[in-house]
């Protein structure tokens, strides 16, 4: 899968300055937080065994339970991430584990996998 332009353009749209690219509250930042949150939630979808709004097996008693935030640290600084969470409490994201609070590398890795074409899914099995 490659990113079209018109994708690119719509992202883009907003970006006037390198900042708006690179900065604090820049796309990239944002695009790497919607993208871990994304694959945290197809892990949680694999845990469970059911789609998010989508209605749960009878016999599945375990459901989604919100999300807990927490706040990590990268090489572009501190990130807050929605993770979700389950009734439970046996859900464990190998994305970002629990109790963990750095990530370094994890930017390179997710940019590099995603511009290979792997889906979320895949990313997901791949780290």
């Amino acid at each position: 899968m490659t990113i079209s332009n018109e994708v690119l353009d719509e992202l883009l749209k907003g970006c006037k300055r390198p900042e708006d690219l690179l900065g604090d509250a820049g796309l990239m930042k944002e695009l790497k937080v919607r993208l871990m949150e994304r694959m945290l939630g197809a892990e949680l979808t694999a845990h469970l065994g059911y789609e998010a709004g989508a209605e749960p097996p009878r016999e599945q008693t375990n459901r989604r339970n919100g999300v807990a935030t927490k706040r990590v640290k990268g090489s572009d600084g501190e990130v807050p991430l929605s993770v979700p969470r389950d009734r439970e409490g046996s859900f464990e994201p190998e994305l970002v584990k629990k109790g963990q609070t750095r990530i370094d590398g994890i930017d390179d890795k997710i940019i590099g996998l995603y511009a290979a074409g792997l889906s979320v899914r895949d990313i997901q099995a791949h780290l």
